[in-house]
């Protein structure tokens, strides 16, 4: 493998911590804390069946659609307003990892370029990034809004690749879901599995380059390889 000239970061789950709103979610489902994994699940699931149908709504409104029809199949009251609040507050006031800040200022000063790419809208990334503190720590920051297409889809990935003006194999995908490294995966990126708390690799799917913990182990790897 080549050395990679950019990093792309996954922004929800795998630079947030989605603890905050995980349990706005709960709150909201009569704290059956049990049915956030079944609302989080949902709420891919409707991004996936948004892409292949040929619509599309932001994340933050499937998001809100999702935990509706969750209450719904569970028997608890919930409008509209009721799941927003829920949803969209929390959703853009995610704190970030403790080892996110330093580890990519790690990776600048070691010479990696670094780029976002998330599923959020382009104003709600804007949003989430600036009140995480992160937003000057990225050269560019995408939404796959952009092009209306869910990741993993091989068209969210091409967008950064093709703006930056760089082959798929120079570009490192960094994320905590294996679905978005199976995408990335597949379109030629290098891989990087970052093995947040409850995060799985799909055994269906290639092996990553690499699977560390954190971004300071990342950049350690990064170091030995090249």
């Amino acid at each position: 493998m080549p050395k990679p000239q950019v990093l792309i970061f996954d922004v929800n789950e795998t630079l947030l911590d989605l603890a905050p709103l995980k349990a706005s979610v709960a709150d909201a489902l009569d704290g059956r804390q049990e049915l956030v994994p079944l609302w989080f699940s949902t709420l891919l699931h409707y991004s996936l069946v948004e892409t292949l149908s040929g619509s599309y709504h932001d994340f933050g409104e499937i998001g809100i659609a999702a935990l509706t029809m969750v209450a719904q199949t569970q028997g608890i009251e919930m409008d509209q307003h009721r799941a927003r609040q829920a949803v969209v507050a929390p959703m853009l006031a995610l704190p970030p990892h403790p080892d996110v800040a330093a580890g990519l200022k790690q990776l600048a000063e070691a010479g990696f370029r670094a780029v976002s790419l998330t599923n959020s809208s382009a104003e709600a990334a804007e949003t989430q990034l600036r009140n995480a503190g992160l937003s000057e720590l990225f050269e560019k920051r995408y939404s796959v809004e952009r092009v209306k297409l869910y990741k993993p889809h091989p068209d969210t990935y091409r967008l950064v690749i093709d703006e930056l003006g760089i082959k798929p194999e120079a570009a490192l995908m960094v994320a905590a879901h294996a679905w978005d490294l199976a995408g990335a995966k597949a379109v030629g990126l290098q891989t990087a599995f970052i093995a947040r708390p409850g995060r799985a690799l799909y055994p269906g799917s290639p092996r990553p380059d690499y699977r560390v913990n954190d971004l300071p182990e990342l950049l350690t790897r990064l170091r030995l390889e090249f």
